[in-house]
């Protein structure tokens, strides 16, 4: 789980989120502000700042160094152009965690979130010995649903009103992996 970055699919990588990503990270969710807002929580104003960046990465540095969550960018070269985190990890008898994605809208269709997830699943089941991972989509999130499908994913049901997204409670298609 070191900095040290890994090829992912053609010129992108994956490595853990740096303290240093603040403006990359700004960047990355400016040129994806349309392409993400259907898909995500209501973002004030200051989220899409250097300093709203700031907070967050420094929050998910928190999480990480507890031991809770896992934050990982993917890079092409110093630009960043997709986040993968494995969140809301348990020990003892559950050894499980939450996987969430998104990849920048410039780089979809390339099989990078396929590449990505794979990268997760590895990591949960090798590095962290996590048993089992979930994952949730909005019901019409096809492109999501097929990624998590072709990794071994399984639809286990459907949420009703699981998270608050786009302004709303929406309805969410779980899947899970079972690791080991």
């Amino acid at each position: 789980m070191t900095g040290t970055s890994r090829a992912l699919a053609g010129s992108v990588r994956i490595r853990v989120l740096r303290a240093s990503d603040a403006e990359p990270m700004c960047a990355a969710y400016l040129r994806n502000r349309e392409h993400l807002a259907p898909w995500e929580p209501l973002r004030a104003e200051e989220f899409f700042t250097v300093d709203g960046q700031m907070v967050s990465v420094q929050s998910k540095l928190a999480l990480f160094i507890a031991g809770s969550d896992v934050p990982w960018v993917l890079t092409d070269g110093e630009q960043i152009v997709g986040l993968m985190t494995l969140s809301g990890i348990v020990r003892g008898p559950f050894l499980s965690a939450h996987l969430g994605y998104w990849v920048d809208q410039d780089y979809n269709g390339r099989g990078i979130g396929s590449a990505a997830v794979a990268f997760a699943v590895a990591a949960a089941r090798d590095e962290l010995g996590l048993h089992r991972l979930q994952a949730a989509t909005l019901q019409h999130n096809a492109a999501s649903q097929k990624i998590l499908t072709r990794s071994g994913f399984t639809e286990i049901g459907v949420a009703p009103a699981y998270l608050h997204i786009a302004g709303g409670w929406r309805d969410h298609i779980l899947f899970q992996r079972i690791l080991f």
